[in-house]
């Protein structure tokens, strides 16, 4: 079901930060660059990892990653500062789980910083609108026609979200059946766009946004933000068409391997907005 309705096209907010094609490693008297050598160009050889120690060292304007004392950058060559301490902890335990090769596939996190910190900073009010453009089309407000089951599933379990929506949000949203796109409210899609405003840290928006395009839903992802709800129970009702289709006719196990690739996607996003959150005011 979530296949079946077109949703506008949506562009691409991060932007495109140049592939680092030349080698990475760090020469005489060169900072250590971690996060641009996770960029590296994946056709070539992965580089090895060359540290030893990994360190969270607090600076004046934040919380840096240091490897064997060399405090680390950005591809943009920012200083990498993050504003708590525990997601910086979290961040050095990425690195320091890094066994032989730095393989980007495996570090979903320093992804997150590196499009938060070099990215959206640079294009905030558009990621924001991004986001709050789900709404439009969120996956929550179009349902099935049939079988009885599944529509019953939907109204069930989705059901509650917009209703939460609509009394905490201030945004309420219509339902559909089927393929018609249904028009909704200018009001309640300004409520969101306000909603979405408050995320105002590079970092909890590239979390927001994420959650947004993982689930196809602004909703769930602030249910997220707000610990309306579990990142699992979120999980579960962006794919309960998904899981119905496979209870129905038997897994899919491409699906299911790509599901499990951006849930490690969606938990580190999480984790984000559990430790940065964001005023409900």
């Amino acid at each position: 079901m979530t296949d079946q309705h077109d949703k506008p096209n949506r562009p691409l907010p991060f932007g495109a930060i140049p592939t680092l094609l030349k080698d990475l490693l760090p020469h005489a008297g060169e900072e250590i660059d971690p996060v641009a050598m996770a960029r590296k160009d994946l056709k070539s050889s992965l580089p090895r990892r060359f540290w030893t120690r990994v360190e969270v060292k607090q600076q004046p304007d934040g919380f840096g990653i240091a490897l064997d004392d060399r405090l680390t950058k950005t591809p943009a060559r920012k200083t990498l500062l993050l504003p708590s301490q525990a997601l910086a902890e979290h961040l050095a335990q990425e690195w320091q789980a890094i066994a032989e090769v730095i393989d980007p596939a495996q570090m979903p996190l320093t992804r997150l910083v590196n499009s938060a910190l070099d990215g959206v900073s640079l294009q905030m009010q558009e990621v924001q609108a991004d986001a709050a453009r789900y709404a439009g089309s969120d996956l929550l407000c179009y349902r099935a026609e049939m079988p009885d089951r599944l529509v019953a599933l939907q109204h069930n379990q989705w059901g509650p979200l917009l209703d939460w929506a609509e009394t905490d949000l201030g945004a309420r949203l219509h339902v559909t059946k089927g393929l018609f796109f249904v028009e909704q409210p200018d009001a309640s899609l300004a409520a969101i766009r306000q909603v979405v405003a408050r995320f105002d840290h590079p970092l909890t928006l590239a979390a927001l946004h994420t959650l947004t395009t993982l689930t196809g839903s602004v909703i769930l992802a602030l249910a997220v933000a707000h610990q309306r709800l579990k990142l699992v129970e979120v999980w579960a009702l962006a794919h309960l068409d998904e899981d119905f289709q496979m209870e129905v006719w038997g897994h899919d196990e491409e699906a299911l391997s790509r599901r499990a690739a951006k849930w490690r996607e969606a938990e580190v996003a999480a984790l984000v907005l559990s430790l940065l959150p964001v005023s409900k005011d």
